[in-house]
C-alpha cells in the first residue's frame, strides 16, 4: 500500500478525531502522518470494555508527523499523551489553534487531575479500593507537548515531510480552524488528500465564511449535522433574547448555558453585547464562570485580524465585543460556589458544553432541581453525554455519581452550533467536481448523520463513498 489511511477516532462516532496516513515511496522511504489526535467523549467511552483514550491503535514513536486542524478537546485533546508515549516530531497549526491549545490543553490536564483526585477521595469514602487508572495525563506533560508546536499560517504551503506539502485553509469554525490539504508524492504520483477538520457555517457571525479549496483526489468530510439543517440567522437574536425574557424576566429564574469555552461561549456574548448595545438586553447578571473561557476569550481578542470585516469595523465603535453592562467573568472557585446561592433572575454559562466535565455541572447539580430555571443547550451533544440526556427527556441524571431530579426545563438552540448543516456541508464541497473525487471518507458523525450525509451526496452525483469503521485500513 504505497498511500494508506486508517482511522483511529471520530469513526461512527463524533469525538475522538485521530487519522493516519501511512506513505510508501518508490525510494523506499516510508512516512506517517497523524490528522489531529482528540479525546473520546460520552458514549464512546461509556460504552467501551476499556477506555479508548488509553489505547492509540498505533504507535506513537512511529508517527513522523501531527497535524492539527483545530483546538476542540475532540481534535486536541490527547496530544500531551501522545508526547508522553513517545511521539517527537513537529506538530503543525495554526498561530490561533497553538495559542489556544495552550490554555486548552492545561486546562485538560487540570480537570483530568482534579476529577481523578475526587474519585479517589469518594472511594474511599464508601470503603472502595481507588481507581486503578490515573489521569490520561497530568499539567507537567502539557509543556513538553506544546514545545513541539510549529505554526502556519492560511495559505502557506509548507513541505512538512520530503515530498508532504500541507496547505491550510480557514474553516470558519472556530478561531484558527483549518481543512487541511496535503499534496502526498510518493515517487509515482501526487496525491492530493483534503481532510475537512470541522467546517463552520455560511452565517453572519463573528469569523468569516469556510474558503473554498483545490480540486481533491480524496476527501474525509465530517458530518456532525449531517442529516438536518439549521434555523435562518434572522432568528438566533430573537430566539436568545426570547428564552432570557421568559426563563429570567418571567419565570424569575436562571439560565443556565452550558458552552464550549472556545468559539460558542463568544458567539454568545457577542450576541448579549450586540442586543446590550441596541437597549433589548434586560439588566440581568450574566456569570462567565470559566476560567477557560475567559483565558479563551483574551485568546480571541489578540486574533480579531481572523474577524469577519464587518465585525472589524464593528471595533471601531465598540473595542470590546464580548463585555457589556451585568457581565462578570468569574475565574476563583470559591466565587463560582457562591453562584449556587445566588436567588434572582440570572445567566450563567459554563463549560463543558456537552456537560461533560467543568463548573457546569455543579450549577446544574443545584438547578435542575427547580422548574423555575432552564438550561438552553446550545451545540451537539455526543450520544451518552450528560447533555444528551437531558435533551432526551431524562426525569433524573447522575452528577458525581448522585441521583439529579430534573424539573427545570431543557431547551435547545442549535443556531450557536459552530459546525455546519447539511446544505452548508454541500456548499462547502461545490468547489469539487465529484468525477474527479476518486474517494470519500465520511467521519465524526452518528449513524443519522453518516448516512444521511451519504445519501444526500449520493443525489448530487457524488460516488465512492465510505464510512470507515475504527482501525479499517484503506488504500489510496
Amino acid at each position: 500500500m504505497p498511500i494508506s489511511f486508517t482511522s483511529h477516532g471520530a469513526a461512527g462516532t463524533v469525538t475522538g478525531s485521530k487519522h493516519l496516513i501511512d506513505v510508501e515511496r518508490t525510494d523506499g522511504r516510508t512516512f506517517r502522518l497523524l490528522l489531529d489526535c482528540g479525546m473520546f467523549q460520552g458514549e464512546a467511552v461509556r460504552d467501551a470494555r476499556h477506555d479508548p483514550n488509553r489505547t492509540f491503535g498505533f504507535e506513537p514513536s512511529s508517527v513522523d508527523v501531527l497535524v492539527m486542524s483545530h483546538a476542540h478537546i475532540d481534535h486536541s485533546g490527547l496530544v500531551p499523551r501522545l508526547v508522553a508515549e513517545g511521539f517527537q516530531g513537529p506538530i503543525f497549526a495554526t498561530p490561533a489553534t497553538r495559542d489556544l491549545c495552550t490554555i486548552m490543553l492545561a486546562d485538560s490536564a487540570h480537570i483530568q487531575e482534579t476529577d481523578y483526585e475526587y474519585d479517589v477521595r469518594r472511594a474511599r469514602k464508601k470503603g472502595r479500593l481507588a481507581p486503578e487508572d490515573g489521569p490520561l495525563y497530568s499539567t507537567e506533560d502539557v509543556s513538553p507537548a506544546m514545545e513541539l508546536f510549529q505554526v502556519i499560517d492560511y495559505a502557506e504551503p509548507t513541505e512538512i515531510l520530503p515530498g508532504i506539502t500541507l496547505t491550510y485553509t480557514d474553516a470558519g469554525h472556530i478561531l484558527g480552524s483549518a481543512a487541511v490539504h496535503l499534496d502526498i508524492d510518493d515517487g509515482e504520483r501526487v496525491l492530493r488528500f483534503t481532510f475537512s477538520g470541522d467546517v463552520g457555517r455560511y452565517v453572519d457571525r463573528l469569523l468569516p465564511e469556510p474558503v473554498r479549496f483545490r480540486q481533491a483526489d480524496v476527501l474525509v468530510c465530517e458530518t456532525t449535522y449531517g442529516d438536518r439543517d439549521h434555523a435562518p440567522v434572522a432568528e438566533a437574536e430573537a430566539e436568545l433574547l426570547k428564552h432570557v425574557l421568559d426563563v429570567c424576566v418571567t419565570g424569575r429564574g436562571k439560565l443556565l448555558i452550558p458552552a464550549f469555552s472556545i468559539g460558542k461561549t463568544q458567539e454568545i456574548l457577542y450576541t448579549l453585547n450586540t442586543l446590550s448595545n441596541e437597549g433589548r438586553m434586560p439588566r440581568i447578571p450574566v456569570f462567565v464562570d470559566s476560567p477557560l473561557a475567559i483565558s479563551a476569550t483574551e485568546v480571541v481578542r489578540g486574533h480579531t485580524d481572523l474577524f469577519k470585516a464587518e465585525v472589524r469595523e464593528e471595533l471601531l465603535k465598540d473595542p470590546d465585543l464580548f463585555s457589556f453592562p451585568g457581565v462578570e467573568f468569574v475565574r476563583t472557585a470559591d466565587r463560582s460556589k457562591q453562584l449556587n446561592g445566588v436567588k434572582e433572575p440570572c445567566i450563567i454559562i459554563a463549560a463543558s458544553g456537552m456537560m461533560e466535565a467543568g463548573r457546569i455541572r455543579h450549577h446544574l447539580r443545584n438547578s435542575l432541581g427547580d422548574p423555575a430555571n432552564a438550561v438552553l443547550a446550545v451545540g451537539f451533544c455526543a450520544p451518552g453525554t450528560l447533555g444528551a440526556q437531558l435533551l432526551d427527556g431524562a426525569n433524573e441524571v447522575s452528577i458525581f455519581g448522585d441521583p439529579v431530579q430534573v424539573r427545570a426545563r431543557v431547551l435547545r438552540m442549535e443556531f450557536y452550533s459552530a459546525h455546519g448543516d447539511r446544505n452548508e456541508l454541500l456548499r462547502w464541497l461545490s468547489c469539487q467536481k465529484p468525477a474527479q473525487l476518486k474517494r470519500i471518507f465520511l467521519v465524526h458523525g452518528v449513524d443519522r448523520g453518516l448516512n444521511g450525509f451519504k445519501e444526500l451526496l449520493t443525489s448530487k452525483g457524488y460516488a465512492n463513498i465510505t464510512i470507515p469503521k475504527r482501525g479499517q485500513r484503506f488504500e489510496l
